[in-house]
């Protein structure tokens, strides 16, 4: 089990060190793993256009496919208003910005969050609440 807790956090490192290389805005992490039977983690970060959403979910997948993941599913790829990636474990949303504010969906769990600040370019490790 401590594996599995390891690599799953190896991962959600991966995804968030993508998308703050392409300057994705508002970036959260929830730890669902109590309240949820899909996932243990939600990343949901936002971009200010459709191409940057195209971006910052290519930069995730690029990253997790160089560590040998791919995903079980992607979806909204093509209109780029919200894309969902799902990596069993990690379930991640990027939203065209407007549409994040429309549907609030990490308001939606009452589950431990994770702030990431924008300006920085990497994160080494998460915090007391991701345990």
């Amino acid at each position: 089990m401590a594996v599995k807790k390891n690599e799953t956090r190896k991962r959600l490192l991966l995804c968030i060190n993508a998308t703050l290389q392409k300057k994705a805005k508002d970036i959260v992490v929830l730890n669902i793993k109590d309240i949820s039977s899909f996932a243990d983690y939600m990343l949901i970060c936002s971009g200010s256009s459709e191409r940057q959403v195209q971006a910052i979910s290519g930069a995730i997948q690029e990253y997790l496919k160089n560590a040998g993941i791919r995903p079980l599913g992607v979806e909204g790829e093509e209109n780029a208003q919200w894309v969902l990636l799902d990596y069993d474990d990690i379930v991640i949303s990027v939203f065209l910005e407007r549409i994040r504010s429309f549907y609030d969906i990490e308001n939606l769990w009452d589950a431990p969050k994770m702030h990431i600040t924008e300006s920085k370019t990497e994160i080494r490790r998460l915090n007391k609440a991701m345990s």
